[in-house]
């Protein structure tokens, strides 16, 4: 389990994590939901030691990670997919890939794992040798995805996969999520598709200026009146 207690984050001068208390239990999908600029992104990048926490603890699988380095972190199976898929635009689908691997030496496993991504994304395996810059939106994040399993990660973390996507292509998006966590990757989103979001979640938090204001299972949340209101545009 990944258990977030009282953490507090300052990031560029702004408090933007105040006394947070979370759990990821192994094998759940855990989203967490909330404005731009409510501390979303700053948890992700934490939990996985690229902004330092000024209190609280972080602990993973018994151990204290609260300011780990991010390698180790990626190495102990704590993978995150950020905000704008950040693929390697000059290097191909094949060479991305690859460097997913990169603190991997089993080469069994790796190739499993790449003939895996492969059967989750078929049009990934077509344009191998294609540079990532020159992918689509949506077959960029197809390549962001299939590049953090790779790291064959214990839990996947996503910042916005589904931004700036088409509905159809956001909608594979996230039955690929449901399939990873089907075959045993913990799934912590941040997304601001909140309905897509918290329809395929086991639970959710919501998080505004730094706090959790609320917290409940994906199904209790998506019949909330304050968050159909708030989040799915209902009601207004």
């Amino acid at each position: 389990m990944l258990k977030l207690e009282a953490l507090s984050v300052f990031y560029g001068g702004i408090h933007a994590l105040r006394g947070i208390d979370m759990e990821v239990p192994d094998g759940k999908i855990i989203t967490l939901i909330g404005a731009n600029g409510a501390g979303k992104s700053t948890m992700l990048n934490s939990i996985v030691g690229l902004v330092k926490p000024a209190s609280g603890t972080i602990t993973w699988d018994g151990g204290d990670i609260t300011r780990g380095d991010p390698r180790d972190i990626v190495s102990r199976g704590l993978v995150l997919i950020p905000e704008g898929r950040h693929v390697f635009p000059n290097l191909t689908v094949d060479e991305n890939l690859t460097l997913g691997a990169y603190s991997r030496n089993d080469k069994a496993g790796i190739k499993k794992d790449r003939e895996r991504c492969f059967e989750l994304f078929p049009r990934l395996k077509e344009r191998i040798h294609q540079h990532a810059g020159t992918l689509s939106g949506g077959e960029q994040q197809m390549l962001a995805v299939a590049r953090g399993l790779m790291s064959s990660p214990k839990i996947l973390m996503l910042d916005e996969p589904s931004l700036g996507l088409a509905p159809l292509v956001s909608k594979m998006i996230f039955d690929i999520i449901q399939e990873i966590n089907k075959n045993g990757t913990t799934i912590l989103l941040i997304e601001q598709n909140a309905h897509a979001a918290l329809e395929i979640s086991d639970y959710a938090y919501v998080l505004e200026t730094g706090i959790i204001t609320m917290q409940n299972t994906g199904a209790v949340l998506l019949k909330d009146d304050n968050i159909r209101k708030a989040y799915l545009g209902e009601g207004q």
